[in-house]
């Protein structure tokens, strides 16, 4: 049942070295080269005639190399006569251009979403999609995976006191509200504005008690860390005892990292499906691994069960 291939593209060499330990299956790494053009070329290193392959393989930095090499890892695969073809991607990274928000804009997740299709993918595993709908775009099986539980582990184990959870904008409170009820804390939303697409936001008010508490700002993703930052003040100057941040994707940028340091966040708790980016992680940043939830999910997709029970 478990006569599956494991293969790696160059995104997330280390998540996939951790999901392989995980299922203590063998891991294959794929062969990416770069030529000084800026083209890609990828080979297959093992014969998968007839068999189910799950590749992993991200979109974070370089995002548009990293697409292109998904799109042909896949179409090798179908061309090597793979059974079927899952493309695992820990970080979908345009899955916020999920709509036409405005005139003469391309709504980029759905794009991804027909190339990927195109290419020849059976199936899709990732993690917390910045907008659910766009598993809508695709007309294949789209899992989308829920760092919640390893994130709310980690933060019961820190033993956190008066902890009060923060959404950093209303459009997240739903989510913000499960991590809540799972961590037995009080939700607070703060109210965010956007004006425009430089990855900036400001944060104006705030619903909800924190004072005396320590607050957790929870969020799907950070880039800029701005919202992350401009939360963490409004929440101190509102009277709370300590700020500690949890999102699931990272791809930080070096502004970012200045932010973080010159912030009120004690810490800032992120998954491994970003691995490269242009910045190191200080140690103000922990780094939690997913590669449990996604070689559970791998495993049971293999064995033909039902991945939905995970998260029950």
């Amino acid at each position: 049942m478990d006569d599956f291939v494991l293969l790696a593209g160059s995104a997330n060499p280390g998540l996939a070295r951790a999901i392989a330990a995980y299922l203590d299956h063998p891991l294959h790494q794929g062969e990416t080269l770069r030529f000084s053009d800026g083209n890609l070329f990828v080979r297959v290193p093992t014969n998968v005639r007839g068999r189910d392959v799950f590749l992993v393989q991200g979109t974070a930095f370089p995002v548009n190399d990293n697409l292109v090499e998904l799109l042909f890892w896949i179409d090798a695969l179908e061309r090597a006569s793979a059974a079927s073809v899952t493309a695992v991607i820990p970080y979908f990274s345009y899955a916020k251009g999920d709509k036409k928000d405005e005139p003469r804009v391309s709504i980029r997740a759905r794009v991804c979403a027909d190339a990927i299709e195109a290419a020849g993918a059976d199936r899709v595993i990732t993690m917390d999609l910045h907008a659910p709908q766009v598993q809508g775009f695709f007309t294949i099986p789209v899992d989308d995976l829920y760092a919640l539980p390893v994130l709310c582990d980690t933060i019961r184990a820190a033993d956190v006191p008066d902890l009060v959870v923060v959404s950093p904008d209303a459009g997240f409170a739903k989510k913000a509200k499960r991590y809540a009820r799972r961590l037995g804390a009080p939700l607070a939303i703060a109210d965010k504005e956007r004006s425009d697409h430089t990855e900036s936001a400001t944060v104006v008010d705030l619903i909800g008690e924190v004072r005396g508490r320590t607050a957790l700002i929870v969020d799907d993703f950070t880039v800029s860390a701005g919202t992350l930052t401009d939360a963490a003040r409004v929440l101190v100057d509102r009277g709370a005892a300590a700020v500690l941040a949890l999102v699931t994707h990272a791809p930080l940028t070096e502004q970012a990292v200045e932010r973080l340091a010159a912030s009120p966040i004690e810490r800032l708790y992120v998954t491994d499906t970003v691995e490269a980016g242009p910045v190191e992680l200080t140690d103000r940043i922990e780094v939690v691994s997913v590669a449990g939830l996604f070689g559970e999910a791998i495993r049971r997709i293999a064995r033909r069960e039902s991945v939905s029970v995970l998260f029950d």
